[in-house]
């Protein structure tokens, strides 16, 4: 019988690894198709332009988008765990092509909320299963590596998005931010070859669709509250969302294949955790808030500066998740990371609370990258934390839930945020104002910090 020479073996290993580090890109790639949508917000005066609109209308673009991917994800997410990862993410990617073709081609502003609205269904889709894809190519033993750098896939979308924007809006107008977007999702459906096949159905294993009515209901409600916090119609918004989540809740308790398991958020330390979450992300979008308006009023930089300087922020995650998901185990603890992380986040605000006109360039930037790394690195523990928390049949879920409470603590911050700056700003003018907003936001990252430091240290782990 013939041998087997001992350097097959490296050979073999080595096109194994090739072959994951190629589908690995290609996920990546998807999902930028979503995560590239940061580039919308400097086509905003083109787009009011383009429909003759009053400018407060232009929330909606974003509204519609968020709503939409915001309450299908956790739903999404469990039917990923059943059917298969792999096949939800083709349908996403697929959905994304023809989304983002028709609001590109939307005849009028409500046509185009409409598309948006379909382009979040997308979105949910890929974001539902693109961290269970990365983590099952990896191996559960290299997991926290897997998150770091599905995390700076993430990261890097939300840097490319602002810098490509301003230039396709400039030489091809508003639909550039879209369309350009297509060939990128088509590519990464062409590539994504040899992904694992979707795991075997039992007779149990169905996705409950009056428990994912309840939380899509209880989401989109809970969601217009935050974006109405200001107005009276947030308190009906917020009562429907709480019976809608009860009901959800009762649903869970009782069915047999539940989307989420009712226990684990009896969990300690588990509830707290998805709220430092929130709180977290909330202090840290206080950047793309108000960064850009005081860029606009430094002399000496253009739109260009401006957003190269904003991208330093989402640069610092890019670069500090992938670090993170190595040392995380291995020379510091997940919750210790974590708490790390929520700390950055507070001194680079700070950092931001100090600036004033006469600032230099590279203090405002070092101000950005410390919140950025200090958010990578959260992120990746956050995500870390909930996946262990999880059992492995439930990955989808898992990274359906980090996205969700990021989204949460973004869309809290559009209202919260500006809300408290308004307040501000009225009273002490727009640069004291900026001071003391990032000031306010630096708070809520310190005692985000403080909550996970007082909290339980170990969340228990699902094996199975």
């Amino acid at each position: 019988m013939p041998s087997i020479s001992k350097r097959d073996h490296p050979h073999s290993s080595a096109g194994l690894l090739h072959a994951k580090s190629w589908q690995i890109a290609m996920i990546g790639l998807g999902t930028a198709a979503t995560q590239l949508d940061t580039s919308v917000n400097i086509a905003f005066p083109a787009i009011t332009r383009g429909f003759d609109l009053p400018i407060g209308d232009i929330q909606w673009v974003v509204i519609c988008y968020v709503l939409t991917y915001a309450s299908l994800l956790l739903a999404l997410g469990r039917i990923g765990d059943t059917v298969g990862h792999a096949l939800v993410f083709r349908v996403g990617l697929i959905w994304s092509t023809v989304a983002l073709l028709l609001v590109g081609c939307s005849p009028s502003f409500g046509a185009m909320l409409l598309f948006r609205c379909l382009q979040g269904v997308g979105a949910a889709l890929v974001l539902s299963c693109g961290a269970a894809l990365v983590i099952n190519l990896c191996g559960e033993e290299r997991r926290s590596r897997a998150l770091g750098i599905y995390t700076m896939m993430l990261s890097l979308g939300l840097m490319l998005g602002p810098l490509l924007g301003g230039a396709l809006t400039a030489a091809w107008d508003w639909p550039a931010v879209f369309w350009f977007r297509i060939p990128i999702a088509v590519a990464a459906l062409l590539l994504l070859r040899g992904m694992p096949a979707s795991p075997h159905r039992e007779a149990t294993d169905r996705f409950d669709i009056l428990g994912g009515a309840a939380l899509v209901l209880g989401l989109v409600t809970m969601l217009l509250a935050l974006n109405h916090l200001r107005e009276f119609s947030a308190i009906w918004f917020g009562l429907l969302s709480a019976v809608a989540f009860g009901a959800f809740i009762f649903r869970e308790s009782r069915a047999a294949r539940p989307i989420i398991a009712v226990e684990i958020l009896r969990q300690p330390g588990f509830a707290l955790l998805n709220l430092v979450s929130v709180l977290v992300n909330l202090a840290a979008f206080s950047v793309w808030l108000l960064v850009p308006y005081f860029l606009a009023r430094v002399p000496g930089y253009a739109l260009t500066e401006g957003g190269i300087i904003l991208a330093t922020a989402a640069a610092g995650a890019v670069l500090a998740a992938p670090i993170g998901g190595r040392i995380v185990g291995r020379h510091i603890c997940t919750e210790r990371l974590a708490i790390a992380g929520a700390a950055l986040i507070g001194g680079g605000l700070l950092l931001l609370g100090a600036w004033r006109e006469q600032t230099p360039t590279i203090l405002r930037i070092a101000g950005l990258a410390v919140q950025g790394v200090g958010l990578g690195l959260f992120q990746l523990a956050y995500s870390d934390i909930v996946t262990t928390a999880l059992p492995l049949k439930d990955r989808g879920v898992a990274g359906s839930l980090v996205l969700l409470t990021r989204t949460l603590g973004t869309v809290t911050a559009a209202s919260v945020v500006l809300l408290v700056f308004g307040i501000l700003n009225t009273k002490y003018g727009f640069l004291e104002g900026f001071q003391k907003t990032f000031q306010f936001a630096a708070l809520l990252a310190f005692a985000a910090a403080g909550l996970l430091a007082l909290s339980p240290r170990r969340i228990g782990g699902h094996q199975g």
